[in-house]
């Protein structure tokens, strides 16, 4: 075996390690997004969970992300006109979780 044989099994087997999650470790998260005064769904909000994966609502307000990791996920939801929210739910792994989410249409300064 040469030495390029010998480097490529080694860094295949390093990426087969048990440090990376499995496929079980991850959640669905799911949800919509009104408008706390008149509870009209919000299109294009977007919501962010951790920080990192990211939807935008649709015209009813609904949203879906897939493959965030189970546990505890922070997320943030903001649109135009809107104030911030940032929020913490917790997702079970191989399972769908659901927000319902209320914007406040007079955001703080």
């Amino acid at each position: 075996m040469g030495i390029a044989a010998v480097m490529a099994c080694g860094l295949l087997s390093a990426c087969n390690n048990d440090d990376l999650p499995p496929s079980a470790g991850f959640a669905t998260l799911t949800g919509t997004v009104v408008d706390d005064t008149t509870h009209q769904p919000i299109a294009g909000a977007t919501v962010t969970v951790d920080t990192v994966l990211t939807a935008t609502t649709d015209a009813s307000g609904a949203f879906k992300i897939s493959e965030v990791p189970s546990g505890i996920a922070d997320y943030t939801v903001q649109a135009p006109g809107y104030a911030l929210i940032e929020a913490t739910t917790n997702v079970e792994p191989g399972k769908v979780g659901q927000v319902a989410v209320t914007l406040d249409p007079h955001p703080s300064n």
